[in-house]
């Protein structure tokens, strides 16, 4: 007798039942959905793709959760063409894959319920939970169920890096996808150069804005680094020297996003790096530096700061001026009663047309997480979100005592975020934030590993 008639209830056939369900409803309505995508084969080739995803969720959790993390990267430009107007929001298969990424964890959480401790969660359901509230909280329903639902997938790419690792290989072969992901955004950016490289040139490749790019090259230049550092000795001279090419590469073209948090996150990451391991990277870093002031529009990002430092009825504010100023008037706008419950979730960007003398027309996010969950979750939730990157942390210290690097490169991960946190709208860059939590996710259960292994046999110790 067929197990599918023995057993029906089992989750496969009943997904499988559903996928059968939707393709009859979505066959129907096949005419309503060409009228609506007003005849765009990319947009009619959306809704495809999103369901031969949903079947391979279906086949296979984990590698439909690789396969998103070695794609996801270079495909921004290509979700965009996508996206079409739903009762006043856009929509697309980008929308569709963030909630696959959801219902992966959920399964991946009902399929290995002991695989992830109590404490992994403990970290994230504070700040969820307030999120949550602040999407009650807030006039703004559309817009901040959006940015929660966003809050959830990062999550869920923390739970997919922690389920995909139990062991040491685990780990680097997780990192090394992470790595390949760069391949599409580094091969692109040469395009959008030969494209677009002018004066007031940053590079962006494959992402929205220059900034998404530049924080996307800090988590993949810190992981690629730590890959080489820890290649087997029996690794060949062209492994090594392709990968220090490559590196050379993403730290050019982190230059030309002319991200200034992002170039002060990477150079502390190399100062300490040089304290605590290799003195001789002082010297790499002053000569790579040096040369930097040579590249157009380098040395013009840096003097920046210096000027158009004062609020005036016609003076021209650089841009961390622009940003003191609107905090200022962002943070006075506030009630007392705000500063502990904030306005809610996405409140300070729509209101931004109100309390900013300069905004104009235009809507502006806080450029400062810190500001922003002031403004929206209050004292609590800022709280909240600390408690969750000083508990990633502790979650990471077990690593020190068997691979002190990769301790240091997952926490100068969780650093070199609250770094830039400080000036840029650090929680709507999707796809930054996705590897950012992946990698987090994968070294928390490799430390988890770490303990349970200790406590059954001798660790070697390794060179770092």
């Amino acid at each position: 007798m067929p197990d599918f008639s023995r057993h029906p209830s089992r989750m496969v056939y009943l997904m499988v039942a559903l996928a059968i369900c939707l393709a009859g409803l979505l066959g129907a309505a096949t005419p309503i959905l060409v009228d609506l995508m007003g005849g765009s084969v990319a947009k009619l080739l959306a809704l495809p793709a999103a369901m031969l995803f949903g079947l391979l969720l279906i086949y296979d959790r984990k590698l439909t959760l690789l396969l998103i993390v070695v794609l996801r990267a270079g495909a921004d430009n290509a979700l965009d063409l996508t996206r079409f107007s739903l009762g006043g929001y856009m929509i697309g298969i980008g929308g569709v894959i963030n909630g696959i990424v959801i219902l992966l964890a959920i399964l991946l959480i009902f399929e290995r319920p002991k695989a992830i401790p109590q404490r992994a969660y403990m970290a994230w359901a504070p700040f969820l939970l307030i999120t949550a509230i602040g999407v009650v909280h807030s006039p703004f329903t559309g817009e901040s169920v959006r940015l929660f639902l966003q809050q959830l997938s990062y999550f869920s790419l923390f739970i997919g890096g922690y389920y995909c690792v139990r062991n040491q290989p685990d780990f680097r072969f997780c990192l090394k996808l992470m790595v390949w992901s760069s391949l599409i955004p580094v091969l692109y950016s040469f395009v959008d150069i030969a494209l677009h490289f002018s004066g007031g040139f940053r590079l962006k490749s494959t992402f929205a804005h220059a900034n998404i790019m530049a924080f996307y090259l800090t988590v993949i230049i810190t992981i690629a680094f730590y890959l080489f550092k820890t290649l087997p000795p029996k690794a060949g001279l062209g492994a090594r020297c392709g990968l220090v090419a490559y590196l050379l590469l993403m730290l050019v073209l982190l230059l030309l996003t002319k991200t200034r948090s992002a170039w002060l996150a990477t150079a502390l990451g190399f100062a300490l790096y040089a304290l605590l391991f290799d003195r001789r990277f002082l010297v790499y870093m002053l000569v790579m530096g040096v040369t930097a002031l040579f590249i157009p529009g380098i040395g013009d990002r840096i003097l920046d700061l210096g000027q158009g430092n004062e609020v005036a009825t016609y003076a021209t504010l650089n841009s961390f001026a622009w940003r003191v100023y609107l905090w200022e008037t962002g943070l006075g706008w506030m009630s007392s009663v705000d500063y502990i419950w904030g306005k809610g979730l996405q409140t300070f960007y729509e209101n931004s047309v109100i309390f900013f003398p300069l905004a104009g027309k235009i809507k502006w996010g806080a450029h400062s997480v810190y500001v922003q969950l002031l403004f929206e979750l209050g004292a609590i939730g800022l709280v909240a979100f600390l408690w969750q990157s000083i508990s990633m942390i502790k979650q990471l210290a077990p690593l020190v005592k068997i691979d002190k690097l990769a301790a240091f490169s997952l926490i100068l991960i969780i650093v070199n975020f609250l770094i830039c946190a400080v000036s840029d709208n650090m929680f709507y860059y999707l796809s930054y934030n996705w590897y950012l939590w992946f990698a987090i996710g994968a070294g928390c259960a490799l430390a988890r590993s770490v303990v349970v292994e200790r406590n059954a046999k001798p660790v070697v110790q390794s060179r770092y």
